[in-house]
């Protein structure tokens, strides 16, 4: 269940200067009325899926959303859903915050380039749906978390180009040579996506284990983080998404600049994936990617 008492581990790192320099660097929007809403009924004792429901149908981006990922491989089922009330019943609780949490993502950016915009929300809700797909296959690891995870961990690129010139340039750069984000953000720019995610989640009331996994998804030293500095259940979300941005790279052709053969190494072992299994992984990711 989603806790409205966000633990300010993901910040614990920063000094409170640092901190001051973040928040004077680049404005971290509001959450969404629909989301304040939402999370206030998901935190509930006893959440109602109807209002969730209706909630949802009021906005014609979120009830197709529903319906999408309601019908989808993640929730495979004999019998696709024409409602969004049905959708919400399938789902659940926290896949239906996700959702919202999606579109709502959509409209915090705005003067960008529409194009750019579309493309980038595409390849996040690709990570998302196969770092899902990954999670199903896996004991332990909730695959509307990992959904929410990854739709949310690099949710402050947006902000971040909009705020520094360069930016683009720089991502750019970075996809072409193969070099990685974190390290070229770290060098050029005073605040990593990083931080500025996990300082958004913060604000917008998501589970605290989503910050801590966007803090440190692209920390090297990761996998080898004490339990009480990054406990398990948020090192699965970085597993299962690292495994799927460098199954999309590969299966794209993509010179990877998010992962890193390090991290995905780690990463496969951490949630303990063969050789074989990841074969076994790639025609699946390949059909999900292609469906419509």
């Amino acid at each position: 269940m989603f806790s409205g008492n966000l633990d300010d581990a993901q910040s614990s790192a920063l000094t409170p200067q640092q901190l001051e320099k973040i928040l004077s660097s680049i404005d971290i929007p509001v959450c969404p009325v629909v989301v304040t809403k939402a999370l206030l009924e998901a935190q509930s004792d006893d959440p109602d899926l109807p209002r969730l429901a209706r909630l949802i149908a009021e906005d014609p981006s979120m009830s197709a959303t529903a319906l999408k990922l309601a019908n989808s491989v993640i929730y495979r089922s004999a019998n696709p859903v024409a409602s969004v009330r049905h959708a919400v019943e399938r789902l659940g609780t926290q896949a239906v915050v996700s959702i919202i949490v999606a579109v709502a993502l959509h409209s915090t950016v705005k003067g960008l380039s529409e194009a750019w915009l579309n493309q980038f929300w595409r390849r996040i809700t690709q990570v998302a749906v196969i770092a899902a797909l990954v999670a199903r296959h896996q004991f332990g690891i909730a695959q509307d978390t990992a959904y929410t995870y990854a739709l949310f961990h690099h949710a402050a690129i947006p902000m971040m180009m909009k705020r520094f010139d360069g930016y683009e340039a720089m991502l750019k750069k970075a996809k072409t040579d193969g070099e990685l984000l974190i390290d070229s953000e770290t060098a050029l720019f005073p605040c990593t996506h990083t931080i500025v995610g996990s300082l958004m989640v913060r604000n917008w009331g998501l589970p605290a284990i989503i910050g801590l996994a966007i803090r440190f998804h692209h920390d090297p030293e990761a996998y080898e983080l004490p339990d009480q500095t990054l406990p398990g259940s948020a090192l699965s979300l970085i597993a299962v998404t690292h495994i799927a941005q460098r199954l999309i790279s590969e299966m794209f052709g993509e010179r990877d600049c998010e992962v890193g053969a390090e991290l995905f190494a780690k990463a496969l072992a951490f949630i303990g994936l063969s050789d074989n299994e990841l074969d076994d992984l790639r025609p699946q990711v390949e059909a999900t990617l292609a469906a419509p």
